[in-house]
């Protein structure tokens, strides 16, 4: 698995790392966001004559017809097998940045900036790339490594509340699968005061040692989705809508509802479940589903990567610090679960 670098000294530290790289062209892919956010803290940590290109931002633009406007620009910047791309942003853009890297010529090779809380804890390690496509998340895609991951946590402060709190989930969910003292340790009450450098590298390191141990998911990997069958269904239904949610959001409220499930199918123990339960409403409250939406995202579900067939596999916990993975579900138990978490 390639370096993971934390910085305070994000210009010094970018600057050697691309030094220490040998490459003919370097072509930078920024969103509009990070474009006038985080595209000015690394400026002069640039080489001469680097190629720069801006996408639209957030996720419903992580699709293929925004890879065919990267492709075209690489293409027209005249990017050969030995150009480096430089991917600065969250998710959306290290996901899609990494994928279009692998692709273009049989694939050049990249190196990754994340600029939110969610991509420097999540995103930053395992090497899943991959964009949308007709509506479900992440259904194209790749395993592949970036040359090195270089975490700044500067770019935090370029970040709205909403962003950070978005990105607080997933740190959540590495003490609630793998470390009980990690989740114990957390601020709910007070999130914001947190200390991010600390908790990125603690959720960096529990995710390397996963990812090491399983690097395609084939089978221990899968408990990094605790959350995310229910949780992505969410995020996938209100995309388009006024309820749209950041993933943090829709991850939150999909661990409540996998929450119940672990306490139905696994043995967590209801203390367990309203701890986390608790933790989870504290920081992010309630999304309102009505009734009308269940089926729909019952049927989102069935899109999950780690089914088989037509059986839903889930990752649930059997205690806080500990979970199982390819638990199968039934869609009545599904609804069951939204239920539960419609009567809080």
């Amino acid at each position: 698995m390639n370096p993971v670098i934390h910085t305070d000294q994000l210009v010094e530290t970018l600057q050697q790392q691309l030094e220490s790289l040998s490459f003919s062209s370097l072509f930078v892919l920024t969103d509009e966001n990070t474009q006038e956010k985080c595209f000015p803290l690394i400026g002069q940590a640039l080489p001469k004559g680097f190629h720069h290109f801006t996408v639209p931002a957030g996720e419903t633009h992580k699709n293929l017809d925004t890879c065919s406007k990267i492709w075209s620009e690489m293409t027209k910047s005249g990017l050969d097998r030995q150009a480096l791309m430089l991917n600065l942003g969250g998710g959306v853009i290290g996901d899609m940045g990494g994928f279009c890297a692998s692709i273009y010529k049989r694939g050049i090779r990249f190196v990754n900036l994340p600029t939110t809380l969610l991509s420097q804890v999540d995103a930053s390690v395992g090497g899943k790339l991959g964009v949308d496509f007709e509506g479900l998340k992440n259904h194209l895609g790749v395993f592949n490594e970036p040359e090195w991951v270089l975490i700044a946590p500067e770019f935090l402060k370029t970040l709205p509340n909403r962003e950070l709190r978005s990105g607080f989930a997933e740190i959540i969910k590495h003490g609630l699968i793998q470390d009980a003292d990690y989740f114990n340790q957390l601020s709910f009450e007070k999130w914001q005061e947190n200390n991010w450098s600390v908790l990125i590298k603690k959720s960096v390191e529990i995710k390397k040692e996963v990812v090491q141990a399983d690097p395609k998911e084939a089978g221990l990997r899968k408990i990094l989705n605790f959350g995310h069958t229910i949780g992505h269904a969410f995020e996938t239904y209100f995309l388009d809508t006024s309820k749209h949610l950041l993933h943090g959001e829709a991850i939150a409220a999909g661990m409540i509802c996998e929450g119940w499930l672990s306490l139905k199918k696994c043995g967590l123990s209801s203390n367990d479940l309203d701890k986390l339960t608790q933790a989870f409403l504290q920081v992010y409250g309630k999304i309102k589903i009505q009734k009308e939406d269940i089926d729909p995202i019952i049927h989102l579900c069935f899109q999950d990567k780690k089914n088989v067939g037509q059986t839903l596999l889930l990752s649930l916990l059997n205690e806080i610090g500990h979970c199982q993975f390819n638990i199968a579900v039934k869609p009545e138990e599904i609804h069951a679960a939204i239920q539960f978490y419609q009567s809080l």
